[in-house]
């Protein structure tokens, strides 16, 4: 099922399955949080880390089937089907955005 995401989040959610860093950061501010796994990522330096860790270690594909709102966050629920421990999940992606540009993102089961 196909939803309607935000410009910004779904050209994160574009780069993410296309494993373009360059392009999965531009969606970034420059001090942009992320928070997954219990672990905080702060700027984009850390952001590329996470995230090419993250790829690397487990081969994954993510589907995004629902979006909300709580407070001033988007909530995405997506299916994420992989090489990982626990596969397939659903997680709920919590982003704030600022402007065009995510400042916050929270992932958690």
């Amino acid at each position: 099922m196909a939803v309607e995401l935000p410009k910004t989040i779904a050209e994160y959610f574009a780069a993410d399955r296309a494993q373009a860093a360059g392009a999965l950061l531009q969606c970034f501010t420059e001090n942009a949080v992320v928070r997954d796994e219990g672990n905080t990522y702060a700027g984009r330096g850390a952001i590329r880390q996470w995230k090419a860790g993250a790829s690397q270690k487990y081969p994954y594909i993510v589907e995004p089937f629902s979006i909300g709102r709580e407070g001033d966050r988007t909530v995405v629920t997506a299916h994420l089907v992989g090489d990982f421990p626990g596969s397939p999940v659903d997680l709920r992606y919590f982003f704030v955005l600022e402007g065009e540009k995510i400042a916050a993102l929270e992932i958690v089961p």
